[in-house]
């Protein structure tokens, strides 16, 4: 599990750091259940970038209406792509739901299905 990420380089305002979490809680939503493993990562991210649980309300009472924040810069772009595929992965299954909202996130920042796929197989790979 990739829990070792420097987020203070990429995430330096409070609201970039709500964002990126919001974009994590979609994909740890995608498949309508949060398994033990995903709400670990969920954990771990959130304390890293210094998140409350009160912080996180505005967020987990709109659920249904949360649509993907994204990110301006192109190495924050990757980096949260990959966040959100480890997320994906955490449960060591990956549904069809949260394939395509990564998917969708993916063509959000500019990339294609290629590189989505390229990454999934590496970041399978390493946690295998």
């Amino acid at each position: 599990m990739m829990t070792d990420i420097v987020l203070d380089r990429f995430f330096d305002t409070k609201e970039k750091k709500m964002a990126f979490f919001q974009n994590l809680i979609m994909a740890a939503i995608a498949d309508k259940y949060i398994d033990e493993a995903e709400s670990d990562f969920l954990v771990s991210i959130g304390q890293q970038l210094g998140i409350t649980e009160e912080d996180t309300l505005p967020i987990t009472d709109n659920l249904t209406s949360l649509s993907f924040i994204i990110p301006k810069d192109g190495p924050q772009k990757m980096m949260e792509l990959q966040t959100l595929v480890l997320m994906m992965l955490q449960d060591g299954v990956i549904e069809e739901r949260e394939y395509n909202l990564c998917l969708e996130f993916t063509r959000q920042i500019g990339y294609s299905q290629d590189i989505l796929d390229d990454l999934i197989s590496r970041l399978a790979n390493k946690q295998s």
